[in-house]
């Protein structure tokens, strides 16, 4: 039985997509169950805003609470994503397109996540991985994995090893470098939220966009800002 949460940012009453949004954080002994006020949980607010105003009305943005904090063997948070994408199926019916937004082992989830149906793109903040889970079929998937250069937390020699794989099978695979981006994300903040939302509004609504997305979108596939 899970006890992963769903919050809504905004929930349209007929959206043409939803984007879920993924929190990171490790595992912490004796405070198993996520907090609301944690600061891993904290810190996707303001990208759940963000990707809210680029929608603009046409897409539900969600934030999920995992059951627990970090990653074990019995319960991860792959398997909350799956509990939430039921969820939304049940709620805004089973044929909406998805985007999953996560950050370090939220992106981590989100990654290994997309597989599934309907999932259509996924945006991996800082993903916390290992080099070889990039060995996945994402056929018809579109995704961006963004890692600051600073990052002392997860590798991103390890994100771009999981990039290089993705490329073999997704339709897209973009791999943006923030100088002097760290784990946190609270330096160059606004790249941060800005290339997440840019690529939920393109991937999931079919808007043109501009800039490091927009290249990104036209086949550019290793960047730096």
């Amino acid at each position: 039985m899970t006890h992963a949460r769903l919050i809504d940012t905004v929930a349209p009453s007929e959206p043409r997509g939803i984007a879920l949004v993924l929190h990171g954080g490790a595992a912490r002994r004796g405070a198993a169950r996520v907090s609301p006020t944690q600061l891993s949980v904290l810190r996707m607010v303001p990208i759940a805003a963000r990707i809210a105003r680029a929608v603009r009305g046409e897409a539900a943005v969600l934030r999920l609470l995992n059951s627990t904090r970090g990653w074990d063997a019995t319960h991860t948070p792959v398997d909350d994503v799956h509990w939430a994408l039921g969820q939304v199926a049940e709620r805004f019916g089973p044929e909406l397109p998805v985007t999953l937004v996560g950050h370090s082992l939220g992106g981590r989830a989100a990654l290994i996540a997309a597989r599934e149906h309907p999932v259509v793109s996924a945006v991996a903040l800082n993903p916390w991985v290992y080099p070889d889970e990039g060995r996945a079929n994402l056929s018809g998937r579109q995704v961006l994995i963004v890692h600051g250069d600073e990052d002392r937390v997860a590798r991103p020699r390890n994100a771009a090893a999981v990039a290089r794989d993705l490329a073999r099978t997704a339709d897209r695979v973009g791999y943006v470098t923030v100088t002097g981006g760290k784990h946190a994300m609270l330096r160059r903040h606004e790249v941060f939220d800005g290339l997440a939302a840019d690529f939920t509004a393109a991937t999931l609504l079919g808007r043109e966009v501009d800039g490091p997305v927009g290249r990104v979108l036209a086949g550019e596939e290793w960047l730096e800002v």
